[in-house]
């Protein structure tokens, strides 16, 4: 088989490096690629928003199967696009992914569905969220309601952040169209997991839960990033908070979904928080998570080609999907100044003294004649599996310390909270 991933990013490394183990798979295409994903597969130069080019390289290459990495194509509706031309993809079609690309229709489906989630309120203009957040006070969550690349959710403790969230949104529109309306939850306490399940529309197998890091610092401090480190499986997520999530969220949003005429199939990202009252959906995402899916793919010990050729096909039950009895954490290697302001372009060294075990995805990463340098704010995901969380953070910061690029960034307390609940 031929495969095309879409995507550029840590995440389209790990999908590449986890289909290149398949005896399935001929060749790999990867669009655009970076650095890392050129060394596993022949890279071409078009964008993931340019569905007519992609479709162009698809057909020209006679392309079995596409994975589609991020969000933005599938909310453009690249999986319509080239199934209209007899193409297989594996990912949500547009109005599934919508559950991502729009905030207020995923709440819409949780009410509609009595999924747990944050009481929450839709507003479209800055006067009345203005008046509403002064009514219900802090802590409060602002959160645009397009995709605003992990960026757009405002975790308010004070007052004049929510004011200033709201301004940054409606007034100064620093996420375009995205954040024409805002959803405004509840403040919900407790930790976080991130649990991805393939699902063909009927049938849903979660994978290993992971535990995101999304602040920049140490101890949570710091504006929101894309992501700063990850590990799977949690330890906090018990087979009996498995069960309830299954049966009071994953299954009755498929079937929700469902209900309205849409058959989900891809990968389904339930952003939960554990409460007192039990799981909460925070977010749904309507892929693959990144980083996650670099802690996630490295333990899955099923072909990753069946699997997706399962979904496509609507025939997930066909499949026994397992994972290895064993943990992984990454580490990012994030450029300085990242969320905000970062410079690209530093040569990156020590990739080849890495220690046996540990891999590096790349993210944000480019070719400069023989060098290797930074393109993006987040540079890499240090990657390890070992039989215990313990194991696999230790080897993993051993990685870590073999790489260096000017202003070089990273969070040094990576599944501390886990190792202290083991």
């Amino acid at each position: 088989m031929k495969v095309l991933v879409v995507g550029s990013g840590g995440r389209e490394h790990a999908i590449v490096k986890k289909l290149k183990e398949s005896p399935k798979v001929t060749e790999l295409l990867a669009a655009p690629g970076n650095a890392g994903i050129a060394q596993e597969a022949r890279v071409v130069p078009v964008e993931v928003d340019n569905l007519a080019g992609l479709l162009e390289i698809a057909l020209r290459e006679k392309v079995d199967l596409t994975v589609v990495g991020p969000e933005l194509p599938l909310t453009l509706g690249i999986v319509d696009y080239f199934n209209e031309h007899g193409l297989l993809v594996f990912g949500p079609n547009r109005d599934a992914a919508q559950i991502e690309g729009s905030k207020s229709f995923a709440k819409e489906i949780m009410k509609e569905n009595n999924i747990p989630t944050a009481f929450s309120e839709t507003f479209d203009n800055f006067a009345a969220a203005r008046e509403y957040v002064y009514q219900k006070g802090v802590p409060i969550v602002i959160k645009a309601d397009g995709l605003a690349a992990g960026k757009g959710v405002y975790v308010c403790q004070e007052l004049e952040e929510a004011l200033k969230a709201l301004e940054d949104i409606f007034i100064k529109r620093i996420f375009g169209a995205a954040g024409n309306r805002v959803v405004i939850e509840e403040y919900l306490e407790g930790q976080e997991v991130s649990v991805l399940a393939f699902t063909d529309g009927e049938t849903v197998v979660p994978m290993v839960p992971a535990q995101d890091h999304k602040r920049v610092f140490n101890n949570d401090q710091g504006p929101n990033t894309g992501g700063m480190g990850a590990y799977a499986p949690a330890p906090i997520y018990t087979p009996a908070i498995a069960e309830r999530v299954q049966q009071e969220i994953l299954l009755p949003t498929i079937r929700g979904l469902r209900s309205k005429g849409i058959t989900y199939r891809g990968v389904l990202y339930a952003g939960l928080i554990l409460t007192r009252e039990g799981p909460k959906v925070l977010e749904f995402n309507a892929r693959f998570g990144d980083p996650e899916t670099q802690v996630i793919l490295p333990l899955l010990k099923t072909d990753l080609v069946e699997i997706m050729l399962a979904v496509v096909e609507k025939r997930l039950f066909e499949v026994k999907i397992e994972f290895l009895p064993k943990a992984c954490a990454t580490v990012v290697l994030a450029s300085g100044g990242y969320p905000g302001k970062y410079e690209t372009g530093k040569v990156i060294h020590g990739l080849d003294r890495l220690p046996p075990g540990v891999v590096a995805y790349h993210a944000g990463t480019a070719f400069n004649g023989d060098d290797i340098v930074t393109a993006g704010g987040r540079v890499l995901n240090i990657t390890a599996v070992g039989d215990t969380l313990k194991a696999a953070l230790a080897l993993a910061y051993e990685g870590v310390k073999a790489v260096s690029f000017e202003g070089m960034h990273y969070r040094t307390d990576i599944g501390q909270k886990a190792l202290k609940l083991q």
